[in-house]
């Protein structure tokens, strides 16, 4: 396999470039890298890629037994389609969740005083239920039946 690899080597030379890094770039910070890796997150969750290829609506609406348009966040009863909302929304709770988990994990620092330790779990325990408790929530109305004993 290495000799199939070197034979363009035989022929080509590599040039001998000496590029410098420009002296206005520097090392981001923790929190900046973080920070982005948190937005992307949250983007990629709620469906962004999806959203400008299939370009759905904002929300939709249905007719109630009256006859009146009412508006409606979620796409009921199709699992692999969404309305922007409804991603936006997912997404939110989604990157709260794993906040918590960030924030749980930031609880163990030593040296932490006891009861800021305490705080943070009870934070971080607060946002991981509530992400959980709201997303279930978000599965029943999106289809309707599921998850019901």
């Amino acid at each position: 396999m290495e000799a199939i690899l070197s034979v363009p080597f035989q022929f080509l030379e590599c040039p001998n470039l000496k590029l410098k890094k420009p002296s206005w770039i520097a090392m981001p910070s923790a929190m900046v890298v973080y920070s982005l890796v948190l937005v992307s997150y949250f983007l990629v969750v709620g469906g962004v890629i999806y959203d400008m290829i299939v370009e759905p609506p904002s929300i939709g609406s249905t007719t109630d037994e009256n006859g009146r348009q009412r508006p409606v966040a979620f796409m009921e009863y199709r699992v692999n389609g969404q309305y922007i909302m409804e991603g936006l929304a997912s997404s939110f709770f989604f990157t709260l969740g794993g906040l918590g988990f960030v924030v749980l994990e930031r609880s163990n620092a030593p040296g932490m005083a006891r009861l800021s330790r305490i705080l943070h779990f009870c934070v971080a325990f607060s946002l991981i239920i509530i992400s959980f408790v709201v997303m279930r929530w978000f599965i029943r109305i999106k289809i309707p039946g599921y998850l019901v004993e």
